[in-house]
């Protein structure tokens, strides 16, 4: 058998472009994905994989309507365009040949699935509609990282799965072992999974001046929430000679050029999410895309929340102070009532932010920034790192975290200089632009406490 260059894309993309002829002839392979017949007449939904949209069949052989949901097939015949219908063309088929039937208790029939019932079927689920979208938008979105770094001369750094350190300070870590009798013998330390790229990728800042990595991280948290998964993967950029009020204008610029460039180029997909997940959220991303990222402090957002809560306004947490870390419902308010878009709250208190963020003058903040936008709250969190030697080591040592990073603080020591950089969730983001509201529900092979399936 000889794989098939005609695909449902090159079909949809000719008819977009004027270029599909009636009665052209075609010859595909691929998946049945519902197959109905009225007795005269049959109709396949017919999918390879290559375009959401699927393609209509239609036989007379009624031989043809043995054939399964869920099998695979080659099939022959010619276009008959069909514009005044639902579907712009159809396929009036010549022939049929099944390539692989689908036994009788396939798990995915023609109505409606759990998302929950879905997880237990994480090798099939991507072939229901939902999840069809889902990783085919996750597929674009990660292109469109990748590409918007690229024309911006970043470089592409591959950075350590397994480290001697986790970079916040967390402790929350997946340790590595070869032998459970001996835990540290194999690396000669102690090994753990990466919880974060950040402070390896700073090094190749320092070279190569603007950098990114963005793979997978680790965090050993018992949380079952919707928005917590313990494999979950990161975007980490670094730029030298980059100050605070620098890193929020690529943090607008990317967020801006990535959502754009999945609105272009997953426009099925978005319009199913628009319709069946969440209503409104294409218009949610172009508020974004068109919106002015203000700035507020954390201290003036202190402020602005006592004010509220003065003025009958409930909080969930509604002890309100300085030096809190702020909650979701703290964030969404300013963004949603205040604001009224997208907001970088600055200048945290150093206690509740990490050792490596660079200190203000007045001793009490750090120059960090936290993207907050409706409906979501945090969404990327970022700083300017601490670029003085002797300020970083009188922090790390204050939570014991300088033994085994005296290569990071090396970097300072050898000629460093202003730098700052972001992270960003990509699965946490992957939900914010289609809606879908479960972490386990974005990613192919979800992995979270007590569920290690495939």
């Amino acid at each position: 058998m000889v794989k098939k260059e005609l695909t449902n894309r090159k079909l949809f993309d000719e008819f977009y472009s004027n270029k599909l002829s009636d009665g052209k002839e075609v010859d595909l392979q691929g998946r049945v994905r519902t197959n109905r017949n009225n007795g005269s007449i049959g109709f396949i939904e017919f999918n390879d994989g290559t375009f959401f949209k699927n393609i209509q069949l239609v036989y007379e052989n009624n031989e043809y309507s043995k054939i399964r949901y869920g099998s695979t097939i080659e099939v022959k015949g010619n276009i008959k365009l069909t514009p005044n219908n639902k579907q712009p063309f159809e396929i009036t088929v010549k022939e049929i040949n099944l390539l692989n039937d689908c036994a009788e208790d396939y798990p995915l029939q023609k109505k409606r699935h759990s998302f929950e019932f879905l997880r237990e079927i994480a090798h099939l689920r991507s072939r229901a509609n939902t999840f069809y979208a889902v990783f085919r938008v996750r597929n674009v979105l990660t292109y469109a990282i990748h590409k918007y770094f690229q024309e911006r001369n970043f470089v592409y750094v591959h950075t350590p799965l397994i480290t001697s350190n986790d970079a916040e300070g967390a402790g929350q870590v997946f340790k590595v072992v070869a032998d459970m009798k001996k835990p540290d013998d194999f690396f000669k330390a102690n090994a753990s999974l990466t919880v974060s790229g950040q402070l390896h990728v700073e090094a190749f800042a320092l070279t190569y001046r603007d950098v990114y990595t963005f793979g997978p991280a680790f965090r050993a948290e018992q949380s079952n929430t919707t928005r917590h998964a313990s494999e979950f993967w990161m975007i980490e950029p670094e730029m030298a000679f980059c100050d605070l009020e620098d890193n929020m204008n690529v943090i607008e610029s990317f967020l801006k050029y990535i959502i754009k460039y999945v609105l272009d180029n997953a426009k099925e997909e978005m319009n199913f999410f628009d319709t069946m997940i969440e209503k409104g959220v294409i218009k949610k991303l172009e508020h974004v895309i068109h919106s002015e990222f203000k700035r507020m402090t954390y201290t003036e957002a202190i402020e602005i929340l006592k004010k509220a809560k003065e003025n009958g306004h409930h909080f969930e947490f509604n002890d309100i102070h300085w030096g809190m870390d702020l909650q979701s419902e703290h964030e969404r308010y300013l963004t949603e009532e205040v604001i009224k878009g997208p907001l970088f709250l600055i200048d945290y208190p150093k206690e509740i932010k990490a050792f490596y963020m660079k200190q203000n003058a007045d001793g009490k903040t750090v120059a960090a920034c936290d993207l907050l936008v409706p409906y979501v709250g945090e969404l990327i969190g970022g700083s300017q790192r601490e670029e003085k030697y002797d300020v970083l080591l009188y922090k790390m040592q204050e939570i014991g975290n300088d033994k085994g990073l005296e290569w990071y603080l090396d970097l300072r020591k050898y000629g460093g200089c202003i730098h700052s950089g972001f992270g960003l969730g990509f699965d946490r983001l992957l939900m914010y632009i289609t809606g879908i509201s479960n972490i386990r529900d974005v990613q192919p092979y979800p992995r979270t406490p007590g569920s290690l399936k495939f």
